[in-house]
């Protein structure tokens, strides 16, 4: 827990210094429009952070009861529900926003009917039913976190088409009442807005169903699960890794960073009969067995006793929490899971931090090539007779005619870069997105065969991944014309111009690729020949749109940054250039008129000069404390 507040702690020292140096860079006028956005973005990155954890696991496997002995012990009491059975019947996610009340949001099941995913609802509040949560209260609080067991009969036909029955499949015949109901959970989703001390440092907590629900919930197989930074496969020491648990941990876990296995009630397997290291003989070789079965290190297969950590936890009995091995657990949860994340948020700043600093940097070096020109023209003039300045004043003038009409030369650059951006949204726009999602889906109703229905699906990924590489190159041939724009510009006008801001989508074209990996894993070779399994796929189907349209959601939204703030450095220099030579020209005129002046101007330049330059020390030493809160290891 302590490794979690230390990262809070980093990432707050971090924000207040990039605050702090965001500040000086207004302030001394030295940041512009693409700065301002590289700022945000930064800070957005640091306050938006989140840590995800799920836990992953067949029913009664002490799931919850883990839950509760990691992160709610404090309480003194259970606070998700634990007991026999199945007590999580719907995904449920712990977190906090501090825009929102302590609260349970819940989504009921109805939702299923409609083609919209789970995190389609989340930006419609009125689809949810909110219940609130009385945190003096820890008995109100327990009994509101029942909601996530609530269960209902439907008659079969409504749980068909909700995708959780079929009379077609043997396993779900035997779930039909003798009044042909079915029991369903309640609510699709739980949302608990809990102002826990980790949940408020971006801890999130994903708390799934019974395996046989990862299969039928897309947003738990496409999206919650695939991204979550840690995820803690659950399995009962005494049953060891059953055939559900194989298909689940192959299809949709498999062994990489973050996850781990975790053998839990070893309680059970404490025979009296033994000796301690009898006993410790027998879960050394589950644990092996496990780890085999899995393909995982045996180091990664955690053997604990959720049930008995808690209550050592909560009567302060040392000795049964140790017994109960769970702080090997939590150790290699937090001290592997985080200083990974931290690494990923630290290398991810500092490209940030080098493009604002390289910005100013070019912005300063302009503002003093131009003050030293000026300087030094000043001093030329000195014992320099009236036609002597008035040369130099026509000089300035026509040097400032070159420049305008240079600048109009600009315009036609401008219409260029209108109609290309133009282009760029024809292949990344919503409305192509949409469209082509529509014509999949009424291809897959069309289709008399479920097999007949993953074509059209393989073909969306094809057409999205074709829009994204369209959109690319075209981005490409936008940023080519700016630099080589920037490049002519300054040569012409003695500039110096940093290129435009580079704009890459490869990042999602690899979100595209990894769904499309996690549908072929599901689909690619499954037998489709039972009705709910078609359903299943039309369930998925309206998962993966959403994921794709998040996907150019925010492709969008970067493309259009972009757009606004590629010409910023440009525009930037050319109001810097157009002011210099106006005050070149004022400072001459005003010399024509009164000679004596010359000495105050000289003296006024060489003030600047040296504000400039101790602006610039500043600005270094504000960032040079931004990267040392980025290496800094607050206790």
């Amino acid at each position: 827990m302590q490794d979690f507040q230390q990262y809070g702690a980093w990432r707050a020292a971090v924000a207040a210094s990039l605050e702090g140096y965001g500040a000086a860079l207004r302030e001394a006028g030295q940041i512009d429009g693409a700065g301002e956005q590289q700022l945000e973005r930064a800070l957005a990155r640091l306050r938006d952070d989140r840590l995800s954890v799920a836990f992953v696991a067949e029913f009664s496997r002490g799931k919850s009861e883990l839950i509760n002995a990691i992160f709610f012990a404090d309480y003194g009491q259970r606070i998700l529900p634990s007991s026999a059975g199945r007590t999580t019947m719907c995904p449920t996610e712990l977190l906090y926003d501090p825009a929102l009340p302590p609260c349970i949001r819940l989504l009921p099941i109805e939702t299923r009917i409609q083609h919209l995913s789970t995190s389609d609802y989340r930006e419609d509040p009125a689809s949810w039913t909110v219940l609130p949560l009385e945190l003096d209260a820890p008995d109100r609080m327990s009994e509101a976190f029942r909601q996530v067991s609530q269960t209902r009969r439907v008659p079969s036909s409504e749980a068909q088409q909700y995708g959780l029955w079929d009379p077609e499949d043997p396993d779900h015949a035997t779930s039909l009442g003798p009044d042909g109901t079915v029991e369903i959970p309640r609510w699709r989703h739980a949302i608990i807005n809990l102002p826990h001390p980790l949940l408020k440092q971006g801890l999130v907590i994903l708390d799934t169903p019974g395996l046989n629900a990862i299969g039928t919930e897309p947003e738990l197989t496409l999206k919650l699960i695939p991204n979550a930074h840690a995820v803690l496969f659950v399995l009962a020491a005494e049953t060891g890794v059953t055939k559900s648990d194989i298909e689940v941990w192959r299809t949709h876990i498999g062994p990489g960073p973050g996850r781990l296995a975790v053998l839990n009630k070893i309680d059970a397997m404490w025979d009296e009969l033994r000796t301690p290291q009898e006993n410790e003989a027998e879960i050394a070789r589950q644990q092996q067995h496990v780890a085999q079965l899995l393909g995982l290190d045996s180091a990664r297969v955690y053997p604990v006793s959720a049930q008995k950590a808690l209550v050592g936890k909560i009567n302060g009995d040392m000795a049964l929490f140790e017994k109960s091995r769970l702080g090997a657990l939590e150790g290699a949860l937090f001290h592997d899971l985080i200083p990974a994340r931290r690494a990923i948020i630290a290398r991810q700043l500092r490209e940030d931090l080098e493009q604002l600093a390289s910005s100013q940097q070019a912005q300063a070096s302009s503002r003093m090539r131009e003050l030293v020109e000026q300087l030094q023209e000043l001093k030329s003039l000195r014992g320099k007779n009236q036609s002597v300045i008035a040369h130099m004043m026509r000089r300035v003038e026509l040097e400032k005619k070159e420049f305008d009409a240079s600048l109009f030369k600009l315009q036609g650059t401008r219409a260029v870069y209108t109609r290309l951006s133009t282009e760029l949204y024809s292949t990344l726009g919503m409305d192509t997105v949409q469209q082509q999602t529509d014509e999949v889906r009424a291809a897959m109703q069309a289709s008399r065969f479920a097999t007949g229905m993953r074509a059209p699906v393989r073909s969306y990924f094809e057409s999205m991944r074709a829009n994204l590489d369209a959109s690319s190159a075209k981005v490409a041939e936008i940023g080519a014309m700016m630099d080589s724009m920037v490049r002519k510009f300054s040569s012409e006008h003695g500039l110096s111009l940093a290129g435009p801001m580079p704009l890459s989508l490869e990042r999602y074209r690899r979100e595209l690729i990894e769904v499309e990996e996690l549908f072929l894993k599901q689909f690619g070779t499954a037998t489709l020949l039972m009705t709910s399994r078609a359903t299943l796929l039309e369930r998925f189907f309206d998962s993966i749109a959403s994921r794709v349209r998040h996907t150019f959601r925010a492709a969008n939204t970067d493309a259009e940054a972009w757009l606004k703030v590629i010409m910023a450095p440009l525009e930037s220099a050319i109001r810097q250039h157009r002011d210099g030579l106006r005050q070149r020209q004022a400072s001459i005129g005003r010399i024509f008129e009164a000679t004596d002046s010359l000495e105050q101007k000289i003296t006024a330049f060489e003030s600047s000069q040296q504000a400039l330059e101790a602006t610039r020390s500043h600005l270094a030493a504000m960032a040079a404390q931004v990267a040392e809160a980025l290496e800094s290891h607050p206790a």
